[in-house]
């Protein structure tokens, strides 16, 4: 499982112009599922998503969780996170995790930060989405289970 996830000032998806999620301070986290991927891989991703310290303290340190700024979540299913591009220049999905498990992973993720108190908006498994965002910093991290 990958995560790559953008610490936002805001971020916004839209699906066929309607918009689907929208937060402001917070992460937009692109997810995405191999087919080897568990609920108990997601457990793990999610524990040091909603833990990492990547906001400012007041001296200017990333000394805060999402939790301490009273941040949001923008969820968003990517399965192009899993782009292998060692032959040729047209990248393979073969490693993306089938789309009956990618989803039923999505939405457990989902619903475990949601019962963990975080508020949370969601883009639209699937579909065509529009993003956009203001990075802040700009600070992205990328993880990826089998490096944790």
């Amino acid at each position: 499982m990958r995560f790559l996830i953008q610490r936002v000032n805001h971020a916004r998806v839209k699906v066929n112009e309607n918009v689907t999620g929208e937060i402001q301070k917070g992460f937009l986290v692109f997810i995405g599922v191999s087919e080897d991927d568990t609920v108990e891989i997601a457990d793990k991703l999610i524990k040091k998503l909603l833990n990492l310290r990547i906001f400012e303290d007041a001296e200017g340190k990333t000394n805060l969780a999402l939790k301490d700024v009273s941040g949001s979540l923008l969820l968003v299913s990517q399965f192009t996170l899993y782009a292998d591009c060692k032959k040729g220049n047209r990248p393979s999905f073969v490693h993306a995790g089938a789309p009956e498990l990618a989803n039923r992973l999505y939405q457990y993720i989902i619903e475990q930060c949601r019962m963990k108190g975080f508020s949370v908006e969601t883009g639209v498994f699937g579909a065509d989405m529009k993003i956009s965002l203001e990075n802040d910093g700009p600070f992205t991290i990328f993880l990826d289970s089998k490096e944790l």
